[in-house]
């Protein structure tokens, strides 16, 4: 009997194949809470400090909670607009953000998002995560804001997660990690910076914030692949962590300072690639052709010898060496990357 040949999908199949590659596909065992479970009553113990806490501050309850995911208590409140604050470390306000999120919040005439809030390490509220609609607030006029409450203190500092107002680019993310891991170093003077991994999200930023603390302009992009393959979380203390860190930042800044005199002699030669520093800072990376093997976690080298390398390779670096061409190569794989 002669094999059938199977006949190709037709064209509503294959669409409705492309449809469903877009699909998120349902979790294999329901999670979480019921109805029932979730209902929480004001007078519980469970939000007991944190109703207080609303009260001290003039404002009011108007319900509670059990988190359907983790089933942990939260308090949907009013708050006076003056008793919140942002936590001290987050990234730095951008007013024309603020002055276009309060236009379409008056557009719509609603105020919809609630606030994150916990209560900060000086007693007051603090949130994670609503710089700039608690701007929008302000600018506004609003008396009073709606906030969501968790007695979890913890969550001040998981402010990468929680931030969705506005895009973080690097330098944002890198400042709000430093600014975090120096509080948290304070606060938990025997943790190991490893324990702050779903915090801080990537260890790089860490060393990166010490550079933008130092230079606001400083470019952090051209150096992040770089660190990438040899930054990691370390099993020190915190604060000794970081105060290693500072010395791999200063060494970066020496870095830095080599690729400008490096870029500053190629425009001499007549360069005028926007390309010129990510072209230096990829020459001179030791790692650049380092490619981790499947599991692999181990750094191809430790960072103060990774660092050695790229200053010494910066200090040797021959302009001559340049041509047109390796240019161009450069500009055509971050057009491709965009």
């Amino acid at each position: 009997m002669a094999s059938r040949r199977s006949s190709p999908p037709s064209g509503k199949a294959r669409a409705a194949k492309k449809r469903a590659r877009g699909k998120l596909a349902p979790g294999r065992q329901s999670r979480g809470l019921t109805a029932e479970e979730i209902t929480l009553s004001l007078g519980g113990p469970e939000v007991a400090q944190v109703l207080a806490l609303v009260k001290s501050a003039g404002g009011t309850a108007i319900g509670a909670y059990r988190d359907p995911l983790g089933g942990r208590p939260l308090l949907m409140a009013s708050l006076p607009l003056a008793s919140v604050q942002p936590t001290p470390f987050q990234r730095d306000l951008s007013p024309t953000h603020a002055k276009r999120l309060a236009q379409k919040i008056d557009e719509t005439q609603v105020f919809l998002d609630p606030l994150i809030v916990v209560r900060g390490a000086d007693g007051k509220l603090w949130t994670p995560n609503g710089r700039h609609r608690l701007a929008a607030a302000k600018v506004l006029g609003l008396k009073q804001i709606t906030a969501l409450i968790s007695p979890d203190e913890t969550l001040a500092y998981r402010i990468l997660a929680l931030n969705t107002e506005k895009a973080h680019n690097l330098k944002d993310r890198s400042l709000e990690v430093i600014r975090m891991a120096r509080s948290l170093a304070k606060r938990e003077v025997r943790a190991l910076e490893s324990r702050f991994i779903a915090e801080f999200e990537a260890p790089e930023l860490l060393t990166l914030g010490i550079l933008y603390e130092k230079n606001s302009r400083f470019g952090g992009g051209a150096y992040s692949a770089f660190l990438k393959k040899i930054d990691r979380f370390g099993e020190r203390t915190l604060a000794a962590s970081l105060r290693e860190r500072e010395g791999y930042a200063s060494r970066l800044h020496d870095i830095e300072a080599a690729v400008k005199r490096i870029v500053a002699e190629l425009q001499a030669r007549g360069f005028k690639s926007p390309y010129l520093r990510n072209y230096v800072v990829a020459r001179i990376n030791p790692v650049r052709f380092h490619k981790a093997k499947k599991g692999e976690t181990a750094p191809p080298m430790s960072m103060p010898q990774a660092l050695l390398r790229m200053l010494s390779a910066a200090k040797k670096f021959n302009v001559k060496s340049v041509s047109q061409s390796d240019l161009a190569f450069v500009a055509a794989g971050a057009e491709a990357k965009d």
